[in-house]
């Protein structure tokens, strides 16, 4: 009976006890939420961040819950939550609305580009959070621009309606350069050398065109592979850099470099081995691709390059997919490396599609025919690498990336070709000037890939001090779908020859062109020119020579040109040969009636890196056929840029009396040239030039050479250059001066030229 009762008395404590909890409960449960202080934000907007509704009980913990989210939305300076007998209070204090964005005091970079660094926009909410990191992301923008003196405030200009206007006020202070850049440790090779291997160069007033010596620290890590690759290739295979600090002076206007190494020991190459996991391969048969041999110094370059020789070689058998492995072993007692290449197993493949995609404009069939390889041919990586080069010799694209992928088969490939098309319509107009033609305009509108089928369409036009030219040009590179180039050309040119000859002389006609590749490197010209030639405005106190020929005369030709092209860059080459054989014939109807001939060619041998030599040769002969005469528009002129020394026609044939030039029949020139840098930056494109010509010119036809001087003796000169590539055009300037000559030649020292296009 006492249990009973023991129970009874526990469960109504209990239940009195739940009783008084649910009754707490309902006292603290949320009655009513009332928002005050907002502006442009609606009051259930706020109350779709709470995290806190009528009914729940408004706990410490709910409250403050529901402050982090509103203060997480951005959308509030301050925010104040209170509870009083079930009614929550919100007392919000809103961000402003940004009006603008503006900055002051930056000259160097424009508002257009520091815009695109911050994330704060008009219309925006303002956050002081934000403004912090725009801030701090100018200063990383202006420190990369090589400005660590910058200083950069954020203003707040209020507004009404609860707008401002940010202001980044910016001092940019100085340029922060690269006062010094020194090396610790280093005993093989000198600082001047190491700094040479770097893209990061100490200031020097020359470098007004370049930001090399601006500091930058991302670039200066770049550097520090750029230098590690160096000692590798040197065959320093332990070396390490230990540490490479920048220190910035007071005034914050130069850094100074700090690079502490470890060279290591310099290690030669042991043995050499080939091993191979493709089956029926016989590794032997690469060993031709090795670049290097037992008891070399070892080169991480050289074991790169037999790697890609090795890849090529191997794509050429067929294995598109092959990869080629180093593995090299140090012994550091030895100071000796055993270099393994592990080749890896690949099937032979076949190429099963070649995909195009990416061109809009451009034809399938214009990317098709550059491609050495079709489908069901066998893969050749020689062949894929040249069809991509071929394509991005077309200039039509501003990417090409050729890729292969697996095919259907272990044995079959895809050829995917992504490219990425460009302009190729250009309107060009261009100044310069030379000490041939004087100063000179230029006017081009050029379309290189007409209807996106290839075509070539040129109209022309330049107007020098001494001569006038205009051209029209048509060029169908794949004529009947054949790997055959087949052109028009309407021209019209006015050249003054009084300084030289005493006339004027007046070209107008067209041709017809045709060229084809004989293989890899030789190609075919044809060409069928008919125009009409004009001698004019003869000086009275002209060559009677020249007098005799003042008239129109009537030229219809057909000629030839065979070239030979194996160099780096038809632009700036520096290895490579280059050769022509020019012949034409004139007399299919017509006034003249000659047979000539030109024979050139060009050598350029890189001696040491920015440093090229090169030989130039070439002859030429003319003559008459059918008792036809040579007249002196037909005839060779030699000097100028073809015999530095001499000025334009200032050798050959000459008038003693009237001392014009006359041209001659037969010539022959050579040139050895050594180009090379003298301390400016390489990416400037400065070089010096010295140089040596050597030529003659002689011969015309005619019966009476009173007063008429004509010797095939040999002229020759010497000289010094100077060349740039400017931002603005190419800039040569030649010093040079004849070491043998003849007294009626006509020397030229002093030779400039400069031209470009914008």
């Amino acid at each position: 009976m006492r249990f009973n009762i023991r129970r009874l008395l526990c469960a109504t404590a209990l239940s009195v006890s739940l009783t008084a909890s649910m009754a707490h409960a309902a006292d603290n449960a949320v009655r009513d939420i009332k928002v005050v202080g907002t502006e442009r934000i609606e009051p259930a907007t706020v109350m779709t961040y709470l995290d806190l509704q009528k009914g729940q009980v408004a706990t410490q913990q709910s409250l403050d819950d529901a402050l982090k989210s509103l203060f997480a939305t951005g959308l509030f300076a301050d925010v104040q939550l209170s509870e009083n007998n079930g009614v929550v209070i919100v007392k919000v204090v809103e961000n402003p609305i940004i009006n603008e964005v503006a900055f002051e005091g930056n000259d160097k970079l424009d508002d257009t580009a520091l815009q695109a660094e911050v994330t704060s926009r008009p219309r925006q909410v303002f956050t002081r959070t934000q403004v912090q990191n725009d801030v701090a992301r100018l200063y990383e923008v202006y420190r990369r621009n090589g400005r660590f003196s910058v200083q950069i405030e954020p203003k707040i200009i209020k507004l009404d309606q609860n707008r401002v206007n940010l202001v980044f006020e910016i001092s940019e202070g100085d340029e922060t350069t690269i006062s010094t850049i020194r090396f610790v440790g280093n005993e093989r090779f000198s600082d001047d050398e190491l700094r040479s291997e770097l893209t990061s160069q100490e200031h020097r007033w020359y470098n007004f065109l370049s930001a090399s010596d601006r500091y930058d620290p991302d670039r200066l890590a770049f550097d520090m592979e750029q230098l590690r690759q160096f000692y590798l290739k040197e065959g320093y295979a332990d070396f390490r850099v230990l540490s490479s600090s920048s220190e910035l002076s007071k005034d914050k206007k130069d850094f100074f470099v700090t690079v502490t190494v470890d060279e290591g020991d310099r290690y030669k190459v042991a043995d050499v081995t080939l091993n191979s996991r493709i089956r029926n391969l016989d590794p032997t048969s690469l060993t031709d691709q090795v670049t290097f041999k037992v008891n070399d110094w070892y080169n991480a370059d050289e074991v790169k390059t037999t790697v890609d020789h090795m890849t090529k070689a191997l794509g050429d058998l067929q294995y598109a997919f092959v990869t080629v492995v180093p593995d090299v072993q140090r012994n550091r007692d030895a100071k000796t490396v055993t270099i393994a290449f592990n080749i890896n197993e690949s099937p032979r493949v076949f190429v099963e599609k070649v995909n195009i995609n990416g061109n809009v404009r451009t034809l399938d069939k214009v990317v098709r025919r550059e491609f050495e390889l079709v489908e069901g041919d066998a893969f050749n990586r020689s062949k894929l690498a040249k069809s991509e080069q071929n394509i991005r010799n077309l200039d039509y694209f501003e990417k090409v990336d050729v890729k292969t992928l697996p095919g259907s088969a272990p044995d079959k490939t895809v050829v995917d070709v992504n490219v990425e098309e460009k302009s190729t319509g250009e309107i060009s107009v261009g100044a310069g000037f030379s000490t041939s033609d004087g100063p000179l305009a230029d006017f081009r509108l050029r379309e290189r890939n007409f209807l996106g089928k290839g075509q070539d369409v040129t109209l022309a036009a330049t107007i020098a001090g001494k001569r006038t030219e205009f051209d029209l040009g048509y060029t169908e590179p794949y004529f009947l779908d054949r790997d055959l180039s087949a052109g028009v050309d309407l021209f019209h040119i006015t050249r003054d020859q009084q300084d030289e000859s005493s006339f004027d002389q007046k070209r107008t006609g067209g041709g017809l062109r045709l060229g084809y590749p004989l293989s890899e490197h030789w190609r075919q010209g044809l060409r069928y020119r008919i125009e009409q030639n004009e001698i004019t405005n003869v000086d009275s106190d002209a060559s009677r020579i020249i007098k005799d020929q003042e008239g129109d005369r009537f030229t219809s030709a057909l000629s030839q040109r065979l070239t030979y092209e194996d160099l780096d860059s038809r632009v700036f080459p520096t290895d490579g040969v280059t050769a022509w054989l020019d012949t034409e014939v004139a007399g299919l109807g017509g006034d003249a009636k000659y047979v000539s001939g030109k024979l050139g060619g060009s050598y350029y041998y890189p001696v040491a890196h920015s440093w090229t030599a090169s030989l130039t040769g070439e002859v030429g002969a003319i003559q008459g056929w059918s008792d036809g005469d040579v007249k002196i528009n037909e005839r060779f002129f030699l000097g100028g840029t073809t015999l530095r020394g001499f000025s334009k026609s200032g050798v050959g044939p000459r008038d003693l009396t009237t001392d014009d030039s006359l041209g001659g029949n037969s010539f022959y020139r050579a040139s050895a040239e050594l180009a090379f840098p003298i301390g400016f930056p390489e990416e400037m494109g400065v070089l010096g030039h010295a140089f040596t010509d050597i030529g003659s010119l002689w011969g015309i036809d005619e019966s009476d050479m009173t007063g008429i001087a004509d010797e095939s003796s040999l002229r020759a000169s010497a000289g010094v250059g100077f060349s740039w590539r400017s931002p603005m055009g190419p800039v040569r300037i030649d010093l040079a001066a004849p070491l043998l000559k003849e007294e009626y030649d006509e020397k030229e020292i002093f030779r400039f030229s400069f031209g470009t296009r914008f």
